[in-house]
């Protein structure tokens, strides 16, 4: 199920990510969800969506960083 625009993202994700960040996520999320549809392409028992999930995470993770609650840009 991917994302359409960021206010489709889970609570999780909008209530703790600035909007740039959001983007990320929703974009990486829409590109795994394509990219691992088959079961095989996955790792171990994972399903579509959480490796979709785990994706996105990752992507927003080379960019920004947390700083106790708040996530905040990379300096480059």
């Amino acid at each position: 199920m991917p994302y359409e625009k960021n206010s489709d993202l889970p609570d999780n994700v909008r209530g703790n990510l600035p909007s740039h960040a959001q983007e990320i996520y929703r974009k990486a999320f829409n590109s795994a969800w394509d990219e691992y549809k088959d079961p095989n392409d996955r790792r171990g028992d994972s399903g579509r969506e959480e490796t979709a999930h785990k994706v996105a995470w990752s992507a927003v993770k080379n960019e920004y960083h947390k700083e106790g609650d708040t996530w905040v840009r990379d300096k480059s």
